[in-house]
């Protein structure tokens, strides 16, 4: 799957990824009116709004990318009617080719992981029929509970050609409550890091494995480290742009050869048309906002690499 990923990189030249996270407050007043003329103010109705919203988004920019990551925890807000349109937009994403990124973070044990495991990458059988449930490309993952928590979802990697993100240094603030606490001379992050390396070689996809990490743009010297650290691995960076994370923090993330991670954006992009820099597009255009603001960041990340 690394490798499908790289390919849609090498053909679109955009290491970037669209962050489909909306929130309410994010989508146009006569989106949300239309949404709710047809459903009322009601979970569906907020669930349609979004649907449409991300429609619009898509349809605008999946030319320019290669993947998307939306947030499941956006959509779980809205209860069944807030999944359903996650799933719409999963799939919708995959009838325009683009890869997706299932940001939700699970990790558990046993059966348990193994059901995440299934539900999102793999299949599940009913009776003699057999179903893919989210049908996600990654997932991220927690790797907190240790090797039980991660080798269900690794085991689908190799069956389904799937990949996963496993949250290695984060890009929130707070992180290093945990993440930066010294264990024997070296930082927590460095021993998940190695964790990720070994349960990543059994999952190579050619020169990276499909057991990927996720490294934080708004820490670059740790980045930087976890680079030289993780060679074959691809990192999955959040923390660029709303978060403070510059094209030039980002250039560590990356190896020699141009490949090694691709890098998120949600709100400023899909709010792009909020802000002042896109204000001219309007709300009623946001969907261009959104594709100038890829254009943007396209070029602010090509010309640091």
């Amino acid at each position: 799957m690394i490798k499908r990923l790289m390919d849609k990189i090498e053909k679109t030249k955009a290491p970037i990824c669209v962050g489909l996270d909306p929130m309410l407050s994010y989508i146009p007043e006569y989106v949300l009116q239309h949404s709710y003329e047809r459903f009322g103010e009601t979970l569906e109705g907020a669930a349609d709004a979004i649907w449409q919203f991300n429609k619009e988004i898509i349809d605008c920019v999946w030319d320019l990318i290669p993947a998307v990551k939306p947030q499941i925890a956006m959509y779980e807000q809205f209860g069944i009617e807030g999944l359903k349109a996650y799933k719409k937009t999963v799939d919708y994403c995959h009838e325009k080719g683009l890869i997706v990124i299932g940001d939700a973070k699970r990790g558990d044990i046993g059966s348990t992981s193994a059901a995440y495991a299934a539900g999102h990458l793999g299949k599940v059988m009913v009776g003699s029929k057999c179903y893919s449930g989210f049908d996600t490309d990654f997932l991220t993952v927690n790797p907190y509970l240790g090797t039980d928590g991660v080798k269900p979802f690794a085991e689908i990697c190799k069956s389904e050609d799937k990949g996963l993100f496993v949250l290695v240094k984060t890009s929130n603030p707070s992180s290093g409550e945990f993440q930066d606490r010294l264990i024997d001379g070296r930082p927590l992050y460095e021993w998940v890091a190695e964790k990720v390396v070994e349960w990543g070689t059994d999952c190579m996809d050619g020169t990276y494995s499909n057991i990927g990490a996720v490294v934080g743009a708004t820490y670059p010297e740790m980045s930087r480290i976890l680079r030289k650290q993780m060679p074959h691995t691809y990192f999955l960076v959040p923390g660029y742009g709303a978060q403070g994370g510059t094209a030039e923090d980002l250039k560590y993330c990356f190896n020699e050869d141009g490949f090694g991670a691709i890098v998120n954006s949600s709100r400023g992009i899909i709010a792009a048309y909020k802000k002042e820099a896109y204000g001219k597009f309007g709300p009623e255009h946001f969907g261009d906002a959104s594709r100038q603001a890829v254009l943007d960041m396209v070029e602010d990340i090509n010309h640091v690499l």
